[in-house]
């Protein structure tokens, strides 16, 4: 039987994934589909009611992916719950009567080199380490890069004079990217089009609402989960500051720890588990940088935020600067969030001209 490899979608990050296992396995690599209406219906009908959305379009996608011909699927684990919900999945896959190898890629909150090596090894037995390691490293790189360049676009999408410049030059710049094997070439790559984001004629006036999105790691890179709350932003001419991407998660996290506490010692002593820390961290920072709100994102039910969101209202209170808490489950609906951001617009406009 022909071996075809899948996984969860996961913003644009399908896209140096796909590379990666490609490079590593010399296997037909099909992403899930991006996620659409029918991948959550499939992903509440076969999971348990208790299980927080993020896993229902996990398991959607999964779905989606087998009936697409995929026969190997890869997951990350690791975090919260989700550390368990690998063997959750896989499970329910084959209740439903799938037939499928399945791999988790972190195990105990780590990914450990050399059993990674030693997983795709087992599916390409002519795999060396020191490819393995280039294939790694450079998908990093293009992870990286593609996250440096994302920081520009929230930054400036909403005052673009031409609509879509950004978006329109940011899917020229992965073709590129998707062309070259080399480190030393993608580099030049993210420079390149690091200078022709900056060269985009914008409208961007001095007085500008600025908005910070915090909260749960899939809800705030995967667009569809939080009902493509940056889209909406930006139409509403607001700049975006968002922490949460796989660049922060892969590396930058555990540098940050110590720093974070002391931060935020007045409010936290300990991790509060999985982002809980890091948001109250964020939220501290966004105030002393002066923003003019924050969108606090999750999923219904997820506790480690549930647990932050007290103390992230008392930083915010201290700190004198507006939030708003989206809560998301399978019934939330675009008009609900679209008229509570409306109104969270107009409360901060109102803020901003009155104290300038």
């Amino acid at each position: 039987m022909k071996k075809v490899i899948s996984f969860p979608h996961l913003g644009n990050y399908y896209l140096p994934i796909s590379l990666l296992l490609k490079k590593l396995t010399n296997l037909e690599v099909i992403p899930a589909p991006p996620i659409t209406k029918k991948t959550l219906e499939l992903g509440v009908k076969n999971a348990p009611d208790s299980v927080c959305i993020p896993f229902k379009y996990n398991l959607g996608n999964f779905i989606e992916s087998l009936d697409n011909g995929a026969n190997i699927l890869f997951t990350a684990g690791g975090g919260c719950r989700y550390r368990y919900y690998a063997e959750v999945t896989e499970t329910i896959l084959k209740d439903l009567g799938y037939e499928f190898e399945f791999y988790k890629l972190i195990t105990k909150d780590r990914i450990r080199i050399k059993e990674v090596y030693n997983l795709f090894k087992k599916l390409n037995k002519k795999l060396t380490f020191p490819k393995f390691m280039h294939s790694v490293i450079y998908t990093l790189f293009f992870i990286f890069y593609m996250d440096k360049i994302d920081i520009i676009i929230r930054k400036n999408i909403g005052f673009e004079k031409k609509r879509n410049t950004h978006l329109n030059l940011q899917k020229r710049m992965f073709k590129s990217f998707e062309k070259t094997n080399s480190i030393t070439k993608l580099t030049y790559l993210y420079f390149k089009y690091k200078h022709l984001f900056k060269k985009i004629k914008l409208n961007k006036p001095k007085k500008h609402l600025k908005v910070g999105v915090i909260g749960e790691l899939y809800t705030s890179m995967e667009p569809y989960s939080n009902y493509f709350l940056e889209t909406y932003l930006a139409k509403e001419n607001i700049e975006i500051k968002r922490y949460t991407n796989l660049s922060y998660l892969l590396w930058q996290k555990i540098f940050m720890k110590h720093h974070m506490l002391r931060v935020a010692k007045k409010y936290c002593k300990y991790t509060l588990g999985a982002d809980g820390l890091d948001n109250v961290y964020r939220s501290i920072k966004l105030s002393k940088k002066k923003y003019d709100g924050i969108i606090h994102i999750k999923p219904f039910g997820c506790t480690p935020e549930i647990g932050a969101i007290p103390i992230i209202q008392k930083v915010c209170e201290d700190n004198n600067i507006p939030i708003i808490f989206f809560s998301y489950d399978a019934e939330t609906s675009t008009e609900g969030i679209e008229t509570r951001l409306e109104a969270f617009k107009d409360l901060l406009t109102i803020r901003r001209d009155k104290f300038d």
